[in-house]
């Protein structure tokens, strides 16, 4: 379009136009201005209009064909939108052009305003995108993008399966197990930089894990999802691990925030605890045993089981009494016939027998009542997964949670006895020789590898130990 020779342009009036013969331009044109001179008065007459500015050069696009001439006619006003429109229906009053009929018919009326508000907004955005891209940031982004890049940096590959790890998972004594990349990042971000990622081989754990969970204290720490649950399925049946811990259910690790982290951290269990409390997951090793059937009452018709009574000094159990097998599916314990490798069973070997006989005869150093107020301290605790402590007065110390329990017990001094709803590990055996307990009653007993006669071994299921 031609130059229109006004400083602003607010409206451009677009008319089409159709005429029996052929004209030219010069022809289209001066009927317009012919035709309209004196129809609207001197103020909206064309020609005074063009002289002082208020509207620009009529452009005319004209075609001619089968003898009938048609185009467009563009017309640039600065005028107000009502004289505009005006000048607009009177271009349509144009009839005639030579000696040719006409007809003409305003197509659209553009407030050429509005596409300049279009570029100038759309140009603002592009303008504020630069910006914020090269703005320089304020110290704390600046620490926290060092920081951070810091972090991603000291990502290492570990292992020939080149498994994502934080820097120290060759150094430190602890080893946190996760589930891929993100997570690894997430407690790099957190300062725990002794985490290593499975990877997502989950059905085959790298031989680099199982290598390091044999070295290092190991905890699993996984979504609080089922898959989460499979994952440590998979690595409890190779590696050996020594604590669980989850994320808040429906939650994965590297959403988590640094409190979340730190309190699932202080709440993982024992593994051992955490087969008991989730019998409809335990988790057996396939490839140190072979599954035995659970052990089976006497006889189906037989006596059933004498009650328990705690033994006093006038009523020891002989070293050869059969002690009753219990029922593998007690209320609040695991089964032991859906999973029976999960807790291995204490044979009834010649060994066990001494031990149990030492334990008789250090019997009368140890208080009938003191053994009593623990057996009822089971009783009570049964089905809450906590524990307690005594003193040698037959006062409880405190009541805490099982997961709570070796770091409370090792906290705590002048302990006589030890009661948990729950399994009696070699971990917690070795910590009770060493704070001088005198006894612990619990509701099943892991294999022990050592013999204590100054102590009271006693679980619910197998009886005294």
């Amino acid at each position: 379009m031609a130059k229109t020779y006004l400083e602003i342009v607010k409206y451009m009036v677009e008319s089409k136009f159709n005429i029996d013969g052929v004209v030219d331009k010069p022809d289209i044109i001066g009927a317009v201005f012919g035709q309209t001179e004196g129809l609207l008065g001197s103020e909206l007459d064309l020609r005074e209009l063009q002289k002082n500015g208020k509207i620009g050069r009529i452009e005319i696009e004209v075609s001619q064909s089968s003898n009938k001439s048609f185009g467009k006619l563009h017309l640039p006003a600065s005028l107000d939108r009502i004289e505009t429109c005006i000048l607009a229906a009177a271009i349509e009053s144009v009839d005639r052009v030579g000696p040719y009929e006409a007809k003409f018919i305003i197509d659209k009326i553009e407030d050429t305003r509005s596409e300049k508000r279009r570029k100038v907004l759309t140009r603002a955005k592009e303008l504020l995108k630069i910006l914020m891209n090269t703005e320089i940031p304020d110290s704390k982004e600046i620490s926290e993008v060092v920081q951070s890049e810091l972090r991603v940096s000291e990502i290492s590959a570990y292992g020939p399966e080149h498994l994502p790890a934080g820097p120290e998972v060759g150094k430190s004594d602890e080893l946190i197990i996760v589930e891929g990349r993100a997570d690894v990042l997430t407690l790099l971000r957190n300062d725990m930089a002794n985490a290593i990622a499975v990877g997502g081989a989950a059905s085959n754990v790298p031989k680099s894990i199982i290598n390091l969970s044999r070295e290092k204290e190991t905890t699993i720490f996984v979504d609080g999802d089922r898959g989460g649950d499979l994952i440590i399925r998979s690595l409890l049946n190779v590696a050996e691990v020594d604590f669980v811990a989850k994320a808040p259910d429906g939650k994965e690790v590297e959403d988590l925030t640094r409190k979340e982290i730190i309190k699932a951290m202080r709440s993982r269990i024992p593994v051992d605890q955490y087969l008991n409390v989730r019998p409809s997951q335990q988790t057996t090793v396939p490839h140190t045993r072979t599954q035995q059937p659970p052990p089976r009452r006497e006889q189906e018709h037989g006596p059933a089981p004498m009650p328990f009574h705690q033994p006093t000094q006038s009523q020891q159990p002989s070293p050869q009494q059969h002690v009753q097998e219990p029922d593998s599916h007690e209320p609040g314990i695991g089964s032991l016939e859906d999973s029976p490798d999960d807790i291995p069973v204490i044979e009834r070997d010649s060994g066990i027998e001494d031990t149990r006989t030492q334990a008789d005869e250090a019997k009368p150093a140890l208080e009938s009542m003191m053994l009593s107020q623990l057996s009822n301290g089971l009783d009570e605790l049964a089905g809450t997964l906590r524990s307690r402590l005594y003193d040698n007065t037959g006062n409880m110390i405190k009541e805490i949670p099982i997961r709570e329990l070796l770091v409370t017990v090792q906290e705590t001094d002048n302990v006589y006895g030890i009661v948990l709803d729950g399994v009696i590990t070699q971990r917690l055996l070795e910590l009770a020789q060493t704070k001088h307990v005198k006894a612990i009653y619990g509701v099943k007993a892991n294999q022990l590898n050592k013999r204590y006669t100054n102590m009271v071994l006693y679980a619910k299921e197998t009886g005294k130990l």
